[in-house]
């Protein structure tokens, strides 16, 4: 459930994509925004906590091998022209369908997995985790929706896509959930930082260039505003 409500945004995002005329600097700074609060939540609940439980070594394995495993799945997803698929300005082609999807998906199990180990140990959910997936998802899903909009799609295979997207979300934060419940907690912090990892690789490929490309010269200030948000939040949990 938890994972659904973070993928949310995701349709909502596509959805305001498709039925509003969205700037591409407005996009920019969204994403600016976005990408601050997922970097404070993959800093202070994923990596930070993967510290606190497994120690050092663990947190440098998993974040190390989530940045390479997301950057080679990058390099696929890139040959079957999912190389724009967070793009706003319609780059994306109209048969590059599914590199879309596959790299849509990619971005988000991550993120997704993440809201299900915060759940482990008998805990509530990781407040700041799913509101960061859920702020983050929404600029990536609107600059998506608007380029894909730009390239050609049809409105049902924009919400189609990323139905589906959110879909899998909601399945990624459940297996997460259940693969890590009797986890050790040293492999437990592997899999958190791997997360960490990956998420990291894919705002530094994907989001932040959009957003210090369209957002102007303020972005740098949305984005640590967004980074501050997300702490702030953390702190009241």
């Amino acid at each position: 459930m938890w994972g659904l409500v973070g993928g949310a945004s995701l349709l909502i995002g596509a959805l305001l994509g498709l039925a509003l005329d969205v700037s591409q600097r407005a996009i920019g700074l969204i994403m600016a925004f976005g990408s601050g609060v997922l970097i404070s939540a993959l800093a202070f609940e994923l990596t930070e906590e993967a510290s606190v439980g497994g120690g050092t070594a663990p947190v440098v394995i998993g974040l190390g091998v989530g940045g390479l495993a997301f950057f080679l799945a990058n390099l696929l997803v890139e040959g079957r022209g999912g190389a724009h698929r967070k793009r706003s300005g319609g780059e994306q082609s109209e048969g590059s369908g599914l590199g879309l999807a596959i790299g849509a998906v990619m971005d988000g199990v991550p993120e997704s997995v993440a809201i299900g180990a915060s759940l482990i140990g008998g805990g509530g959910v990781g407040v700041a985790v799913v509101a960061a997936v859920f702020l983050s998802n929404l600029p990536e899903s609107l600059a998506a929706a608007t380029g894909m909009r730009k390239a050609g799609y049809s409105s049902g295979q924009v919400i189609g896509l990323w139905s589906g997207v959110m879909a899998v979300s909601g399945l990624a934060s459940l297996v997460g959930f259940a693969l890590l419940g009797g986890a050790s907690p040293v492999i437990l912090a592997v899999i958190q930082a791997f997360a960490a990892g990956a998420i990291l690789a894919m705002l530094a490929d994907t989001m932040m260039p959009e957003a210090f490309e369209n957002g102007g010269r303020v972005v740098g200030l949305v984005t640590v505003a967004g980074f501050a948000a997300a702490f702030a939040l953390g702190t009241f949990e």
